[in-house]
């Protein structure tokens, strides 16, 4: 075999390729263990870093993050306390709490307010005025809080609410109680309404004590006693999901309900009252002798309470308040008038009392009077005059000339005093707020109020309860009750018991002190009012069951110049004189007082029998011991 031999500078290339190739992989395998053990290096340090942030999350702050993480998943909701119940004497609901379904949003589980609202008015009925509402709610709201959007839910809108609920986040449909009063108009100015909280409804109030409370008491007993008719907050903490949905309670705080009110006022009674007006604009007081207690309080017209509960519209609340019959207005307590001849037994105590007359003493009444040196002519009612009256028949006709009279030789000085013991011109005490005072003018009244001096018509004016005299229907009937006890009586309440205790009655206070002999004329001459042929209001005692005392009132509404008459036919409606009456029953016993009102009423006679049929009503038939009469009914 032949051998190939290569030439000697093949063979050396050769020896130089493969020494080259060795020296090569000594190089890779050297970079190699470099470069693992730059990423060792690196693996640790990552590691190192890792394990030094575990530590911190897991031990260091670990309590931090378990709160953060529990936050983010359990929430603490306030829970709304149940609003104490309003009943009268008898036991019957006036003011309830009934279920209803609202549309609520929680703001933190929502990215895009305007967008949820816009699509949630696409699906269900949302007014601007709401939406208005809602929005300054959010004003006052904790956190994560659930602020109410839409009140009263259909059946049909919580379905639709219900399909769409994965695609609106923080919307939340929930039960919860809302106000209701069955009797709407009838008692709208006692019970007052609840309605939503505005700013400035909380000034001055513990905000906590609201929170997941959507209403307050606005008026009438549902403001004065809101503090106890509220209850309690409560709280629960919710578990939620990612998008913000409830899915089970961990634990509750029930809240305190509010305790609830029963009251003197008998419900029956308060509609035989409204219904003797007739559709009349006015007011009707009713007052227990005894207690104090309110049996009646009427102002007509009314309105439904129920229309402010969860907002009342823009429309409605226009209505309401540009009426010229005026039905927002509580007339009971806010409406002043003057009182007409209603004073009259008042005054007459006085001139008893001061000795400008007895029960004897005869006035010569020809139909007017006049001052000394003054030519303007005060005028009576009964144009021919009345002749010769005394104390009772002067009271019993309503003599104005008698007044004027006796009046201008007692003076202001000694009739004021009298006016404001029967109540004229002083807060009554009663447990309801926004009650005006009406006036009682005297000599210092007049020049604080006016800067100028008395003068001796003002005092005619005011003796037959004209001028600057002005009065409240309850002020009347607490004036009624003061003469029908003697001078005695307790301060009007509607309430009798809070939470199923009796409030306590503040002790009887006696308000006029006179000689009996005095008292036995004034109450008498009422008593002849209702009883004999020229009493003013004679015609009520037809078929009276009872023996009634009273004193009728007509208070002018436009001035009457000097020799013009008086014509009804030529008066607009609402320029008729006001028709007043106050009286009591039964006359021996009193446990009934009552004052009339009737705006433009023109005739005093109307009134009394408006008051003839409520005590007809409380004294046969309502009272807890009604009269058993002569013929045994």
């Amino acid at each position: 075999m032949r051998l190939l031999h290569l030439p000697s500078s093949v063979s050396h290339l050769s020896e130089r390729a493969i020494n080259q190739e060795l020296k090569d992989s000594q190089r890779e395998q050297s970079l190699y263990v470099l470069r693992l053990l730059v990423a060792a290096a690196v693996v640790l340090g990552l590691a190192l870093a890792l394990g030094l942030r575990y530590y911190s999350l897991q031990i260091e702050s670990h309590q931090h993050y378990v709160a953060a993480s529990e936050e983010n998943r359990v929430h603490v909701r306030p829970v709304a306390p149940i609003r104490g119940l309003i009943y009268d004497r008898n036991g019957e609901l006036l003011a309830d709490n009934r279920p209803s379904f609202i549309l609520r949003i929680v703001v933190e589980r929502t990215d895009d307010l305007d967008g949820l609202l816009a699509q949630l008015r696409q699906m269900v009925d949302i007014s601007d005025q709401q939406v208005a509402q809602f929005k300054k709610r959010l004003q006052r709201r904790h956190p994560y809080e659930a602020i109410a959007l839409r009140y009263n839910l259909s059946e049909r809108e919580r379905g639709i609410l219900a399909v769409d609920a994965h695609r609106l986040p923080g919307v939340e449909v929930a039960a919860q109680v809302v106000r209701y009063y069955p009797q709407k108009e009838r008692l709208a100015h006692v019970l007052g309404y609840v309605s939503r909280i505005s700013e400035g409804d909380l000034r001055g109030r513990d905000e906590q004590r609201y929170r997941g409370t959507d209403v307050i008491g606005k008026r009438g007993l549902e403001y004065h006693y809101e503090d106890i008719l509220l209850g309690g907050v409560g709280s629960e903490n919710v578990e939620t999901n990612s998008r913000g949905r409830v899915m089970r309670v961990l634990e509750r705080n029930d809240p305190q309900p509010g305790k609830n009110l029963q009251l003197f006022l008998d419900s029956r009674l308060q509609q035989v009252a409204l219904d003797a007006l007739q559709g009349e604009r006015g007011s009707v007081v009713a007052l227990d002798t005894t207690t104090g207690g309110v049996l009646a309080m009427v102002s007509a017209p009314g309105y439904d309470s129920n229309l402010f509960v969860t907002g009342i519209s823009h429309k409605d609340y226009g209505e309401l308040r540009d009426s010229l019959d005026k039905p927002l207005l509580n007339r009971t307590l806010q409406g002043t008038y003057p009182p007409a001849s209603t004073v009259k037994p008042a005054y007459g105590l006085a001139m008893l009392k001061s000795g400008v007359a007895t029960a004897n003493t005869e006035v010569w009444a020809p139909g007017h009077f006049r001052l000394p040196n003054i030519d303007h002519e005060y005028r009576c009612w009964e144009r021919r005059g009345h002749g010769h009256v005394n104390m009772r028949s002067a009271i019993q006709q309503s003599c104005d000339i008698y007044f004027y009279k006796l009046a201008y030789q007692m003076g202001i000085d000694q009739m004021a005093p009298m006016g404001r013991s029967v109540g004229l011109g002083q807060p009554t005490g009663i447990d309801m707020s926004g009650e005006k005072v009406g006036v009682m003018p005297s000599r210092e009244w007049k020049q604080g109020a006016r800067g100028v001096s008395w003068y001796h018509g003002d005092t005619i004016n005011a003796s037959i309860g004209q001028g600057f005299t002005a009065a409240t229907p309850l002020q009347l009937a607490v004036m009624a009750m003061r003469l029908a006890n003697r001078g005695e009586s307790r301060p009007p309440k509607l309430v009798q018991s809070v939470g199923g205790e009796p409030i306590d009655l503040e002790p009887p206070m006696q308000h006029i002190v006179a000689d009996s002999a005095h008292w036995d004329v004034v109450q008498g001459a009422m008593e002849s009012v209702i009883h004999t042929l020229k009493g003013t209001a004679n015609a009520v005692a037809k078929g009276l069951q009872y023996r009634m005392a009273g004193k009728t009132g007509t208070a002018q509404v436009v001035s009457i110049a000097q020799g013009e008459k008086y014509d009804a036919e030529i008066l607009t409606k609402r320029t008729l004189p006001h028709a007043l009456f106050i009286g009591y029953a039964p006359a021996d016993d009193p446990k009934i007082a009552v004052a009339v009102i009737i705006e433009n009423g023109e005739k005093s006679s109307r009134s009394a029998k408006v008051a003839r049929q409520v005590m007809d009503a409380w004294l046969l038939e309502y009272s807890d011991q009604p009269l058993v009469t002569d013929d045994g009914q």
